[in-house]
């Protein structure tokens, strides 16, 4: 799926409407009220990451006395793919799927045992985070998923954006810095305490191979990586007035569902590995919104396409809900 319009963006797409998701879980709702029973904890979740954890340090293990060349081959190849897969365990862990709403904490300190292959400390910065990219979807200053303005209008050509792909990974992590920072909370600092805690057992065990091998899989994994390709495919506007698009293919096998982005904005409290039903009981809200079929072509489309790049995103100013 191609870009609708020619030439290089200067801005956002501004709107003054709501985001889609909200009217449209309504509806379904009041037509499929059944879809509410598929609403709460994936009692499988907890395993499946147990296992890729395990997974993780059995391979700490092997590339302890690796060569360098095969430490970052293994890193792209497999340890990066495993790594986005954990991330997007904790994406899912981040909306209380793994325990429910009544075990928030247990969901907490879950996703920090997820972040452990991941090298550094992030799953509690991205739940305080990602509740915003749901709340307010493009909101100005609230949603830090949209680009700033200097990404915007620097990565504008295919090298740039080639550049921007790549170093994606840090644009996610300091991009909340500076567009909406909020105070460090105690669950940050245990985050840290935990993983920083970790990495050095495992460098006095096994040396310092394993952490490499971690973080640098990490940082591929979710840079110019094939899986990566559903960061653009979500929300940039390949089609004019569309923010939100949903992926239906293979690769949905391995990131926990990730790709069914409209039925999971519509329904957040839903276990991605539900979200297939979703699609299946209410096919004809989805069928007829424009889709992507690969990641890669995504990829490739962002990078080649003039009228596609770091502006392609709807952005709306949104009113601070009450925390009451």
């Amino acid at each position: 799926m191609g870009g609708s319009s020619t030439g290089t963006r200067e801005d956002f797409e501004w709107v003054c409407t709501d985001q889609p998701h909200t009217q449209r879980r309504k509806a379904i709702l009041e037509k499929y009220p059944e879809i509410k029973s598929l609403m709460g904890p994936d009692p499988h979740l907890k395993w499946i990451v147990l296992g890729m954890v395990c997974m993780q340090f059995l391979a700490c293990y092997l590339v302890k006395d690796m060569s360098w060349k095969w430490i970052f081959f293994w890193s792209y190849t497999f340890g990066g793919s495993v790594n986005h897969s954990l991330t997007l365990a904790i994406h899912d862990i981040s909306h209380n799927v793994a325990f429910g709403n009544k075990q928030a904490k247990w969901n907490r300190f879950f996703a920090v045992f997820a972040n452990l292959p991941i090298g550094v400390p992030y799953s509690a910065s991205f739940k305080k985070y990602h509740i915003d990219h749901h709340r307010y979807l493009g909101g100005d200053t609230l949603d830090v998923d949209i680009p700033t303005d200097f990404e915007g209008w620097f990565f504008c050509t295919p090298f740039r954006k080639l550049i921007w792909l790549f170093f994606q990974p840090l644009f996610y992590a300091l991009r909340p810095l500076y567009v909406n920072p909020k105070p460090v909370n105690t669950m940050e600092i245990y985050n840290a305490l935990v993983q920083v805690s970790v990495d050095f057992i495992m460098c006095y065990i096994w040396g310092f191979k394993p952490i490499v091998y971690l973080v640098c899989g990490s940082f591929l994994g979710l840079g110019l990586h094939p899986i990566s390709g559903h960061f653009i495919a979500e929300h940039y506007m390949f089609l004019k007035g569309y923010e939100t698009y949903s992926y239906y293919g293979v690769l949905n096998c391995i990131t926990f569902n990730v790709g069914y982005h409209m039925e999971h904005h519509d329904f957040p409290s839903i276990p991605g590995s539900k979200l297939p039903l979703v699609k299946a009981i209410a096919a004809e809200y989805y069928d007829t919104l424009p889709q992507h079929n690969s990641w890669m072509l995504v990829l490739w489309d962002f990078i080649f396409n003039d009228s596609i790049g770091p502006y392609s995103r709807i952005k709306r100013t949104c009113k601070l809900a009450s925390k009451s």
